[in-house]
Order: structure tokens, then sequence, then C-alpha cells
């Protein structure tokens, strides 16, 4: 069975990210989870950064939720208060992960997510970089498919791969990048996710 992984309001921000993260869910490289209050983050983020209308948000995150069995996560609000982080506001992400067993947190926010205080429930962080890093190092034909499928999705106007690759260079994940840019076989060893 797939790993269960929470994805935190940064990692889910860029749309192609956020594409190609939903992908290799829907592919069972991991479980995918996610709150509706990473959800409000990302729709105020979203709306704020291109002013986007409530009606395309609410289809978006309709979307997102329907692509991915099972991915809110509920129940977690009576841990928030017992959590210390160094930001207070991102202990629902902490609290949500600990509720549905999640051993990894994929979020770019490294400072406010100490390794040695997630380590007390058997939970790693990652960025997404070394998320799909790993990703690849377990099956790197399924995550070099699931990118081929965004450019194949991408009609107007029409992605190539390596279009596809530079937005996913521009969203911080350059190790991935490069390694996909060898193709499907290029990478041999599992990773530690």
């Amino acid at each position: 069975m797939a790993f269960v992984v929470l994805y935190d309001a940064c990692v889910l921000y860029p749309n192609t990210l956020r594409d190609l993260l939903i992908r290799v869910s829907q592919k069972g490289l991991v479980r995918a989870k996610w709150t509706d209050v990473i959800l409000d983050e990302v729709d105020r983020n979203i709306a704020r950064d291109y002013n986007v209308a409530p009606e395309t948000l609410a289809r978006r995150r309709t979307l997102m939720n329907q692509a991915v069995r099972d991915c809110l996560v509920t129940g977690f609000e009576p841990l928030v208060e017992g959590l210390k982080l160094p930001d207070m506001d991102d202990r629902h992400v902490l609290a949500a992960a600990i509720q549905v067993s999640a051993q990894v947190i994929v979020t770019n926010n490294r400072k406010d997510f100490p390794p040695d205080y997630l380590a007390n429930w058997g939970i790693e962080r990652k960025s997404a970089d070394d998320f799909i890093l790993d990703l690849l190092g377990l099956d790197d034909r399924v995550v070099y498919a699931c990118v081929q499928e965004i450019a194949t999705s991408r009609r107007r106007p029409p992605h190539t791969f390596d279009d596809v690759l530079g937005q996913l260079e521009r969203s911080g994940l350059t190790e991935s990048v490069a390694a996909l840019r060898h193709g499907p076989g290029a990478v041999s060893a599992p990773g530690p996710c």
C-alpha cells in the first residue's frame, strides 16, 4: 500500500506542481491528503495574486477533491492546541498529518517544521523537490508519464514536455527536473521516502 503524505498549501499553490502532485497520487505512488484549511490558504493566495473569481476557485477545489480519493482530512482540530511549532499558524498542518498517520509532510516551508519535532510522530518533512526525487527513485517511469500527461492535457496554448519541466523548475523542482530531463530509466536507486 502507498504511503500517506500531506501536502501543505505552498506546494499546492503552483498550478503545474499541484497537477503533478495530484497525478502521482492518482497513479498510486502515494496517498495524498490535505484539509479544507490548507485549500482555503491556497485559494486566498491564488485570488490575491491572480484575481481569480470565487466560482473558478470553487471549481478547482471541487476538481481537486474529486481527483484524489479520500483526500480530505477531518477531525484534526482537537490536536492543534497541543502542538508547538515556530509558526503557530502551521499547527493545523501537523495536526492533520498526525490525524491520518502521514509519513511525510510535503512543504517548502522548512523553518516552520523542525525535523526533530516532527520525528515525535514519525513524520518527515520533504520539500517538493526532494519528494519528487524520492518518487523518481521509486518509479521514475510513472513520474515521467505524469509529466507527459500534463503536457498532453494542456491545449490552450499547447505545451511540450519541456514546457512543463520549465514550469516545474520555476516552482523549485530543480533537481527533479534535471533527473526528468534524462528520461525514464535514468534514476535507479529508490529514495528514502
